[in-house]
């Protein structure tokens, strides 16, 4: 294997031509896992597609709302699109090996999104905050124009963080090991494998797991703790559930996503409880199936969005089955 060697600061830096993806070594029916993901990922893409396209066509859903939930579609389809079919490749087809640089890329994509995705579930909890705590200044807070800010600068704060902390990867030298031990090109077991000093890596690292997850995930406690406060200050019983149940999908989602991640990285890093074999196959299905599960749970649930998809539904429906009986009239014609 040749290595390519640079300068940098006096100090030789060398990059191999790639790295070998391992992983799920003790699993011997794994296969079927990979086939299971390769179903999650159609569904990902047809249910998250089914949302754009709804809300794209339909001018009275242009809403700050249905802004936030095409927000979260776009981004989950990158999520899964960036892990789902580089897994299938590594450990369905055996073809284990990925480039240097084509690995930056995948961790780039990874992390960015992966941290859009918690900003995504921060941003509807702000949506049912304005909502539900000023219901009388909804409409002038909450405004498309304000969503489409708040989308932008979430996007602009994840890939500015995640491009700096993928970049100093280039800064670390590689002279041992390649084999990255997990379902993707993933960072920290990546510059564990470096020959020099990845302080700096590890502290970004940590940072950015601040940033990314911890950060959303207070401001969404923090807004359902107001929405709560609001709630019980309601004096119909009528309205506090009528309240509440606008939020029971939205804190599923959040459920969904946040459990399972908080647990592995408690369980598996910090107290070493967990097989690492077991803690990668929990990683990817964690990683794999709120993108997935988000469209059905929450999306589709929404009435505005639900009349419209199911309209658009029984409208192909009806248009196959006349397209299907004009033969029959013709032929009826015709004796």
């Amino acid at each position: 294997m040749s290595y390519l060697r640079t300068v940098l600061n006096d100090s030789v830096i060398i990059h191999p031509p790639g790295f070998y993806i391992i992983g799920f070594e003790t699993y011997p029916f794994i296969s079927v896992y990979f086939i299971f993901l390769a179903f999650v990922y159609v569904v990902t893409l047809l249910f998250n597609s089914l949302v754009i396209y709804v809300i794209t066509f339909n001018h009275c859903l242009h809403t700050p709302k249905c802004l936030a939930i095409v927000n979260l579609a776009v981004i989950d389809i990158i999520l899964n699109s960036c892990l789902i079919p580089s897994m299938i490749k590594v450990f369905l087809l055996k073809d284990n090996f990925i480039p240097f640089n084509l690995c930056l890329v995948q961790m780039f994509v990874y992390y960015a999104f992966g941290t859009l995705e918690s900003y995504a579930l921060a941003i509807l909890a702000y949506d049912r905050l304005i909502a539900i705590c000023f219901p009388l200044r909804h409409n002038a807070i909450n405004t498309l124009q304000s969503m489409s800010c708040i989308v932008g600068l979430s996007w602009g704060i994840a890939l500015g963080i995640v491009a700096f902390a993928t970049g100093i990867m280039t800064r670390l030298s590689f002279c041992n090991s390649v084999r990255v031990f997990s379902y993707f090109c993933d960072y920290a077991p990546v510059f564990r494998l470096a020959c020099n000093d990845y302080t700096l890596h590890w502290s970004v690292a940590s940072i950015s797991s601040l940033v990314s997850q911890v950060g959303p995930l207070s401001f969404i406690i923090l807004s359902y703790v107001s929405i709560l406060v609001t709630v019980f200050r309601m004096k119909s019983i009528d309205s506090r559930l009528k309240a509440l149940a606008t939020c029971v999908e939205h804190i599923i989602l959040v459920a969904v996503y946040y459990i399972p991640i908080m647990t592995i990285f408690s369980i598996g890093f910090y107290l070493r409880l967990i097989d690492p074999d077991q803690r990668v196959l929990s990683l990817s299905l964690a990683s794999c199936i709120p993108p997935c599960l988000n469209p059905i749970v929450y999306s589709l649930k929404t009435k505005e969005i639900k009349i419209r998809a199911l309209a658009l539904v029984r409208k192909n429906t009806f248009d196959t089955d006349q397209h299907k009986s004009k033969p029959q009239r013709v032929n009826k014609t015709l004796q």
